[in-house]
């Protein structure tokens, strides 16, 4: 189809701008036919999700943006990396994949990229504001952004990212529009005891359940919690967005463009409605562990999407209240965050207690990009439905799913140890 170009497309398409800009711009057009947009728009933030090292050719992609002039034209973060670029040699041995992916982080910041490297950015530097048309990468924080925030953005996939932010353009299609963001399916929460509602592991649980039921469709949720923090809702974000590939909900009441069911429907009919009960939240439960109660535990991951403050807050009064307040020498404890979280942990005491408890800090990367997990494990014990939902098919190990005082209690005691929720 014809695509209608502004002059500045025109330009940029014409390598008047430079050739990364004309790379960028090919792209954007290439895709605008696929997505059957007829025009481009402005976009005013980027947030990368390509930046880490999934292949040879993705490196050789951002330096050849880089070595062709390439530069963002709009403020632009950075989703995890491949290495914990001031701690990596703890857990990379391989020095070859350690010189790529130094080399990778380097072309993304000579393009003027923020070196954020967080997949949660939307707790940190430059969180967009309702309405802000956006280019975000990561299924997590384009959820978060759309749903949370009311920020537009589309999942943009790693490479059509960059282009984004050196453009500034994207197709005008999908969430970038109104009409589009209508919500589709009514789930309605029956019979939830304040209880389980007040239990930290409701809202993966609950994403991990929404995600595997609606795929992509804009879900309208009735009866969640109006005191949600902004950590639960990432946790329900990242698990939705993990089981199926859910870019935005709305949660009535909560939500910035669900004030009603109503408004969250635009002022039509739900195409589907659904009650979900807790039984419904207990299977669910059930599907996101695979390993058995008793089981002889390996390692623990905290931080999927990245630990945030208030996050280190709770683990470290979790450990508190154990006694004694140390893993296993069998267990390791594998926390990530950002620069940004760890900076403000550094201002309190709690590292003294997260060091005795044998815990492992690690910023700006993950257990899927860095090698962090030995290969000899065999049981993962986390509280991220995305982390549990992952970790079987990319790293090999069957998963046991519970809350951070779970485990805590675990990794003390070198088994997995889950108290049932409600």
């Amino acid at each position: 189809m014809t695509i209608a170009l502004s002059e500045n497309d025109k330009r940029m398409l014409d390598g008047l701008s430079g050739e990364a800009s004309r790379m960028a711009m090919s792209i954007l057009v290439r895709m605008a036919d696929v997505y059957g947009a007829g025009e481009l728009m402005d976009v005013s933030q980027a947030h990368i999700d390509g930046c880490g090292l999934m292949s040879d050719a993705g490196l050789e992609f951002a330096e050849k943006l880089a070595a062709a002039g390439g530069k963002v034209v709009v403020p632009t973060t950075l989703n995890m990396g491949p290495l914990d670029l001031q701690d990596w040699r703890r857990f990379v041995a391989d020095e070859e994949f350690a010189a790529k992916a130094i080399r990778q982080s380097k072309a993304y910041t000579d393009m003027g990229c923020v070196p954020t490297w967080s997949c949660a950015p939307y707790q940190g530097y430059l969180t967009p504001r309702f309405g802000q048309q956006i280019a975000w990468g990561e299924s997590n924080a384009i959820c978060y952004a759309n749903s949370v925030l009311g920020a537009r953005t589309n999942r943009y996939a790693d490479y059509l990212d960059i282009c984004a932010a050196i453009a500034g353009r994207v197709p005008r299609c999908g969430l970038h529009l109104t009409e589009n963001r209508r919500g589709q399916w009514l789930l309605s929460l029956k019979g939830f005891s304040p209880e389980l509602l007040a239990e930290e592991v409701f809202w993966p649980v609950m994403g991990h359940l929404v995600g595997a039921m609606v795929h992509d469709k804009v879900s309208v949720i009735e009866g969640l919690p109006a005191t949600a923090t902004s950590d639960q809702l990432k946790a329900f974000g990242a698990a939705a967005a993990s089981a199926g590939s859910v870019a935005l909900f709305h949660a009535v009441g909560l939500t910035p463009e669900a004030p009603t069911r109503e408004a969250a429907f635009q002022g039509t009919e739900p195409e589907q409605a659904t009650d979900i009960t807790p039984d419904d939240w207990y299977r669910a439960w059930d599907d996101l562990a695979g390993a058995e109660e008793g089981e002889k535990l390996d390692v623990v991951v905290l931080g999927c999407p990245h630990l945030s403050f208030d996050e280190f807050r709770s683990l470290v009064d979790e450990i508190r209240a154990v006694a004694p307040a140390k893993a296993h020498e069998g267990v390791d404890v594998a926390l990530l965050t950002c620069q940004q979280s760890l900076s403000l942990v550094d201002r309190t005491d709690w590292l003294a207690d997260l060091d005795a408890f044998g815990a492992r800090i690690t910023r700006d990367t993950c257990v899927f990009h860095t090698p962090m997990i030995r290969r000899d494990a065999n049981v993962l014990m986390t509280n991220s439905g995305k982390c549990a939902y992952y970790s079987p098919g990319t790293l090999g190990v069957r998963v046991a799913f519970g809350s951070v005082g779970d485990c805590v209690r675990s990794a003390v005691a070198g088994r997995v140890l889950r108290r049932r929720p409600g």
